[in-house]
């Protein structure tokens, strides 16, 4: 007995599933690969990094600059994780990113680990497959921005949920809501999306007495609070002197931080100035709103250099076979700033749907096909069974996320990352119910029909996506995914049925698993990531919205003349500040934060500084839009402007060797898929011409 004990011990110690150990190498390609030559990928965060290696005080505050002196506009958790990798590897690249890249395959994991016990191995390779090659997910987890990892420890919290319900386990359960508590502190409200869905589940699913319940999601919320509140309250409880401004608020809160500018405003749509909203974001409702002067500006973009509403593919070199019309914004995908219009179909509009939505239909009909089928008919309506009771929990999160991005007014489409898991899950799920029911109903009966429906009506929607790329590509996903549908209906052969639908599920699987690979093959890591053909034909945003460059012959000037000043210089937003950060490891003043809007600085002590001699030296960007426009007038009638010649240069020149001193790609190796710059792109190193440098060092002698 002993020995059958430990051959079994043994055989599960090396059970290895190979088809997800394939899945979990295919994640890792797709969103590792190259990393080490993305430039400095979200400058802002990279900035905020390599500050926070410095000191423990920048550490905890998740200081954007080395002084101390401004935060970012998050929670420092996610970034804790990049400064971890940071200090192992030092600040590279490769470092910054790497954190994302093994959350994400993480993640991809966990969608196994979610729908295998329930569901089977099959689904859960479904769950993982889908999960990897949703376009969005292999963009965002090729940043240092907080959505991969975000995304991992709700997943995490989903699967202590499940243990929690299957073990009766009042620690689990509060584990699993503390988790939600954790994920607050990465990005904020986003991690409280899922709670109602979370508790629904946790009611109907728990094997115990109401009273218990009650008891136990009480518990629950208390470690949802406390988890929530503790970092939070910790800075807001500080005094205002000794601790770094919190970028992106009013009022120097965190609390009104998460409520207002990262809360509300996201919802509502932005009622204050911090942050700034760009052009193309928001609700779309006319073309009076699309080219809306009056909006800000990203910051060190001109007005001028700001894409109008939606981007155009350069005129030459595309892959062969693209048509003329593909280009963000065309039907193939979205401005990095156009959310589209608000409704129940925004999702599937041309602005969000290239990044998330391809294999949406396909587990929206899934999800009600396997509801169905995995129904128990001796029970009454109400009575559902342990697989309903997953599939409401997904359906839940489904319904919640894309509830919010429908209507929506304030936010990137890369937010929508948020959608993956549920869609992967109910892919996964849904195949798995759609095949019982085309065994367990004749073709008399429609629920017979789910899959050949899913695979024809998901076709359809692709072939719309294609359609402003590749015209070949369109009649292949039409004539293919409609022929499958056909045969699944009339053909009774099992084995050819078989072949069949297995052509129907290759053909809706290539679009997307091309779209996911375009970020892999360019190579980029971008603030405002993105996937599809447009990656391949111009460099898109490679980096932070920033100007993402640093004027050498300048910089050299800074650093001889900085003297003892606590400050290289100051200027208007971090865009300008990130990349002298990043390259020197010295303080640059981002008087008004992110976008220069935050107010964080006041005339009267940044007179106080220029009279200590903390701050010699202010840099003009060229920025229009900042609260900080007392201060600037000041500069420019009191401080004495430097010539460029002083200097040796008349103009900004790009860093060619790259923040870290990596040489960057530039082109691709392929002929069929070269990178040509495009004059509306927003790239991550804009020539300013209006640059200007104001000596303040003699305004108080």
């Amino acid at each position: 007995m002993k020995n059958k004990n430990r051959s079994q011990a043994r055989h599960y110690k090396f059970n290895i599933d190979w088809t997800l150990t394939i899945i979990l190498v295919i994640a890792l390609v797709l969103y590792g690969y190259g990393i080490w030559k993305t430039g400095s990928a979200n400058d802002f965060y990279t900035s905020a990094i390599t500050s926070m290696t410095q000191s423990f005080k920048n550490f905890w505050y998740a200081s954007f600059d080395p002084a101390g002196y401004i935060t970012v506009d998050k929670p420092p958790v996610a970034l804790w994780f990049m400064v971890i990798s940071a200090k192992i590897f030092g600040v590279s690249n490769f470092s910054v990113v790497l954190p994302s890249v093994l959350f994400g395959v993480g993640s991809v994991y966990l969608m196994y680990r979610l729908i295998k016990p329930k569901f089977g191995k099959n689904a859960g390779r479904i769950a993982a497959f889908v999960m990897t090659i949703i376009p969005i997910v292999v963009a965002d987890s090729r940043t240092n921005n907080m959505d991969a990892t975000l995304v991992y420890f709700l997943l995490l919290s989903l699967w202590m949920l499940q243990k929690a319900v299957d073990k009766k386990n009042i620690f689990w359960l509060m584990g699993s809501f503390a988790l939600i508590g954790f994920a607050f502190n990465i990005k904020m409200l986003q991690a409280f999306m899922i709670v109602p869905a979370m508790l629904l589940f946790y009611w109907i699913a728990s094997k115990t007495n109401w009273k218990q319940k009650t008891m136990h999601t009480v518990l629950a919320i208390i470690s949802l609070v406390v988890l929530t509140l503790a970092w939070p309250l910790s800075v807001d409880m500080t005094s205002a002197n000794n601790r770094p401004y919190e970028g992106g608020s009013e009022h120097n809160s965190v609390m009104e931080l998460a409520f207002g500018y990262n809360g509300t405003q996201r919802l509502l749509g932005q009622t204050t100035g911090t942050g700034g909203t760009f052009k193309g974001m928001g609700n779309q409702k006319s073309k009076n709103n699309q080219n809306n002067n009056n909006q800000p500006t990203p910051p060190n973009m001109s007005k001028n250099n700001q894409q109008k509403g939606r981007m155009k593919m350069p005129g030459g070199n595309k892959p062969a076979g693209m048509k003329n019309g593909g280009a963000p914004g065309g039907v193939g995908g979205g401005s990095i700033f156009n959310i589209g219009t608000a409704g129940p179909l925004r999702l599937f509009q041309s602005a969000l749907g290239p990044q998330i939505s391809w294999l949406l239909p396909f587990a929206i009909i899934g999800m009600i096909a396997s509801y169905i089928v995995y129904a128990d008919p001796r029970r009454k309506w109400y009575q559902t069974t342990e697989k309903q009771k997953q599939i409401v929990l997904w359906t839940g999160w489904l319904v919640l996320v894309g509830g919010f991005f429908s209507v929506a007014s304030f936010f990137h489409p890369y937010y929508t990352i948020m959608l993956a898991p549920a869609i992967a899950a109910l892919s996964g799920i849904g195949l798995m119910g759609m095949l019982k029911a085309l065994k367990v109903f004749n073709r008399k009966d429609i629920r017979f029909y789910f899959l050949p429906l899913a695979i024809a009506v998901t076709a359809m929607l692709q072939a719309w996506y294609v359609s402003s790329y590749y015209s070949w590509l369109t009649i292949l996903i039409l004539v293919i995914g409609i022929t499958a549908s056909l045969g699944i209906i009339f053909i009774k052969s099992k084995k050819i049925m078989k072949n069949v639908i297995i052509a129907g599920l290759i053909t809706i699987a290539i679009a997307p698993s091309f779209w996911s690979m375009t970020p892999t093959i360019a190579k980029t890591s971008d603030a405002i990531p993105s996937a599809g053909p447009d990656l391949l034909t111009s460099n898109g945003n490679q980096g932070g919205i920033g100007s993402g460059s640093v004027n050498n012959k300048l910089l050299k000037y800074l650093q001889k003349n900085q003297g003892n000043a606590k400050y290289l210089f100051a200027t208007a937003d971090s865009g300008t500040a990130a990349p002298y950060i990043i390259k020197t490891k010295k303080a640059v003043m981002a008087m008004g934060g992110f976008n220069g809007t935050d107010p964080a600085m006041t005339l009267s002590k940044f007179k106080q500084l220029v009279k200590s001699g903390q701050v010699k030296y202010y840099l003009d960007g060229g920025k229009s839009g900042s609260t900080n426009s007392s201060i600037v007038n000041w500069i420019k009638k009191h401080g004495k402007k430097v010539s460029a010649k002083t200097y040796g240069d008349t103009s900004t020149s790009n860093n060619k060797q790259g923040h870290f001193g990596n040489k960057q790609k530039t082109g691709m190796p392929n002929q069929m898929m070269p990178r040509k710059s495009s004059k509306h792109q927003m790239n991550s190193g804009p020539q300013n011409s209006s640059e200007k440098l104001y000596d303040l060092s003699n305004i108080y002698k």
